[in-house]
């Protein structure tokens, strides 16, 4: 647990996903008014400071959040790690953008209305093994890119407007282990889709 680090496991060194895990719940943590703007922009600032898992530990030991959220190594090779179980985000004439290293949380929600959102999977990590993703438009829409070994399933609704899936090239690369991303939601006038890409560089 987030306060019951082994000692070689808080003198190991942490990653970029490990800083945004933590950052995702002081933002929670702001959002419910357990911190005020000053102490989360102090408390963000110490995230991206850190270096161990030591220096994890004191951010967010008054949360009551963090009692449920690990702070520790994911295991090696795996795209599954600790996470927030949800995140809502609006795009209303504008965007909402992510990409590069981020966790996608167990239940991700996005509104795009005369806007739109593009979200690249193929660097992130999952809080869970299948992870939903529900995009809602109205006049906008929304990129979805995953990587070659992630499961797709396509349960969006599309009112003049449509949902797109991806095709079956490199789709050999998906096994039983691979974490699924359920893409659901409501494109009106507006449409949503999914691409299979491989990763940066290759």
């Amino acid at each position: 647990m987030v306060g019951e680090l082994e000692p070689e496991r808080g003198r190991m060194r942490i990653s970029d996903a490990d800083r945004h895990r933590v950052a995702e719940i002081l933002r929670g943590a702001a959002g419910e008014g357990r911190l005020d703007i000053d102490e989360l922009d102090e408390r963000l600032e110490a995230t991206y400071a850190a270096r161990t898992y030591a220096d994890l530990v004191p951010i967010t030991h008054d949360l009551p959040v963090a009692a449920g959220a690990e702070v520790a190594p994911a295991r090696a090779g795996s795209s599954i790690v600790s996470g927030p179980a949800q995140e809502r985000h609006v795009a209303i004439l504008g965007g909402f953008d992510r990409k590069g290293v981020w966790v996608v949380p167990e239940h991700l929600s996005v509104f795009a209305m005369m806007g739109g959102a593009d979200l690249d999977l193929r660097e992130a990590k999952f809080a869970a093994s299948e992870v939903t993703i529900t995009v809602n438009c109205f006049m906008g829409g929304a990129q979805v890119t995953v990587p070659p070994h992630v499961n797709v399933v396509l349960e969006g609704t599309g009112i003049m407007g449509g949902y797109s899936g991806p095709g079956t090239r490199h789709a050999a690369e998906i096994t039983p282990d691979s974490p699924t991303v359920r893409v659901r939601g409501v494109a009106v006038w507006g449409g949503v889709s999914v691409e299979r890409k491989p990763l940066r560089g290759f």
